[in-house]
């Protein structure tokens, strides 16, 4: 059976996830806890992490490492020098990294981002759920959550309630 890809991301109002120069210090100024947003319920349910690069950069530059414990697998194609343990890096793209989380039995999958490993994985119709964090910021410049070249896909709302500070806690599943 194929595991469940679900993505748990926050993002501005104009779609950003990150600052241009890649920084999410955003997120940690004036945003609701992650718990406002069903992040630790969601970050028990999951067997292991997935992320592109970028976002594995941006969660390194924050400090210590937040995921002890979880296997997680970085989509690059450089090599990254002192990796947390359970740090795995694959080179085949986003496809093969399915594959080799799968081949592990792990059946419900946390692809963190960024934008490009979801633009891969909703081109190969593999992200089934996306939990978004919407903070009331427009950030005008930064990576977008979905990048030119996303194939078109459809979602089905799930959940959508108001969080404290004006955020939204919106919950779409892909459409099969």
């Amino acid at each position: 059976m194929p595991a469940f890809i679900h993505c748990h991301i926050a993002t501005s109002l104009d779609g950003r996830i990150a600052r241009a120069d890649g920084s999410v210090d955003w997120l940690l100024e004036g945003a609701p806890p992650p718990e406002a947003f069903g992040f630790e319920a969601f970050y028990a349910g999951i067997d292991a992490i997935l992320m592109g690069r970028g976002t594995y950069e941006a969660v390194r530059a924050m400090g210590d490492w937040p995921y002890p414990g979880k296997p997680v697998m970085v989509v690059t194609t450089r090599p990254l020098e002192d990796t947390p343990a359970g740090v795995e890096i694959i080179g085949g793209g986003v496809e093969a990294a399915v594959a080799a989380l799968e081949s592990r039995g792990h059946a419900r999958i946390w692809a963190e981002g960024g934008g490009q490993l979801l633009r891969g994985l909703m081109a190969i119709g593999r992200l089934d759920r996306l939990e978004m964090a919407v903070l009331p910021l427009v950030l005008g410049e930064g990576p977008m959550l979905f990048p030119p070249g996303t194939v078109e896909t459809r979602f089905r709302l799930v959940e959508a309630r108001t969080v404290e500070g004006g955020c939204l806690h919106l919950v779409y599943d892909r459409i099969a």
